[in-house]
């Protein structure tokens, strides 16, 4: 598997609205707009930082992941995506060392890019995505 870089750390928060203000206003990111996946029932908003991004998280249902997440653990980071070369590969190599994964397959993500994500227990604790742009 060939990890190029980070590519984005998800924040969960309660609304993008309200939570982009300290990324543009305090730090100075630029805000790029939003997307909403449909199929993670989700909406991003993303903050280019170098060469990777900071993107906000908000639910658009109450039974969606980021809305499960901000009940139990409240706004914060949701978890740190590795951009990879070759998505299919790094989740073949992952679930051959025994890594639990989430998604055996990948799913679209924001961006058009291909996502999946390991499971915290195999990571002490850290949601962790890979993705491929």
């Amino acid at each position: 598997m060939k990890i190029l870089k980070i590519d984005h750390l998800g924040i969960a928060v309660n609304s993008i609205e309200d939570g982009k203000s300290f990324w543009t206003d305090a730090l100075g990111l630029h805000f790029e707009g939003t997307e909403t996946v449909e199929e993670q029932k989700v909406t991003t908003a993303f903050f280019p930082v170098g060469e990777s991004e900071v993107e906000l998280l908000e639910s658009t249902a109450p039974d969606g992941p980021v809305a499960k997440f901000l009940e139990k653990k409240g706004a914060g980071v949701h978890h740190v995506a590795f951009r990879v070369e070759n998505i299919e590969e790094a989740l073949a190599e992952l679930k051959e060392k025994g890594i639990r994964l989430i998604d055996e397959k990948p799913r679209k993500g924001a961006g058009g890019a291909k996502i999946a994500f390991l499971h915290p227990k195999a990571t002490n604790g850290v949601l962790v995505e890979l993705c491929e742009r």
